[in-house]
């Protein structure tokens, strides 16, 4: 079942590859792989939802990295680093097709794939958070989603426009700005700590 469902997802890569994502019809696929669409439809309900399968292998990269040796004792600004650069290289041979189904989603007038969109972003770094063991509370987490969600979406951008070897260029850009972050982080905590915390009672 899973293997199918991951066929179905490189075959539209492939045929995006060939003719733009735009132009892609999930019966082409559905043709190239030898299946009914009845039997796509099982595993894909519209073609947006291979989109988010598409992203879905990035975020699974990324995980996986957090569980192999030595990652824990990296710093936490090289377990970001590494985070990211793993979801990126993941989704790096197949950049034009990514840049095709990110302007889908950012289509005008499309809120309903535009919305789910932003959440999955967040949902992104909220796992970037948890496989980097980053643990701010309160104001600090908010400032460090914040700082950590730009960070994200700017060099993910940049790099489906990077053909840089090894996307060197989007390294060094990454590191840079978590520098940043990091000294913008630090230099907010002194006063963030002194702001007085949400009350946890509930109103009677």
């Amino acid at each position: 079942m899973a293997a199918i469902r991951e066929a179905i997802i490189d075959a539209a890569v492939e045929l995006a590859e060939e003719q733009g994502w735009e132009a892609v019809r999930l019966y082409e696929v559905a043709q190239r792989l030898g299946v009914s669409l009845l039997t796509l439809s099982r595993y894909f309900r519209e073609k947006d939802e291979i989109i988010d399968a598409w992203f879905d292998r990035a975020d699974e990269a990324m995980l996986a990295v957090a569980d192999r040796p030595g990652f824990t004792e990296l710093t936490p600004r090289q377990r970001v680093h590494r985070l990211i650069m793993a979801y990126l290289e993941r989704l790096g041979p197949h950049r034009r097709v990514t840049r095709e189904m990110v302007g889908h989603k950012l289509e005008f007038g499309h809120l309903h794939v535009q919305i789910p969109a932003v959440l999955r972003i967040s949902r992104t770094v909220q796992w970037i958070r948890e496989a980097a063991r980053r643990d701010d509370t309160f104001f600090l987490r908010g400032l460090a989603e914040t700082v950590l969600t730009s960070v994200f979406v700017a060099t993910f951008l940049g790099c489906l426009n990077d053909d840089s070897r090894g996307f060197e260029g989007t390294r060094r850009r990454l590191d840079g700005m978590l520098s940043m972050g990091e000294t913008a982080a630090h230099a907010a905590k002194p006063a963030l700590r002194k702001l007085p915390l949400p009350s946890l009672q509930m109103p009677l």
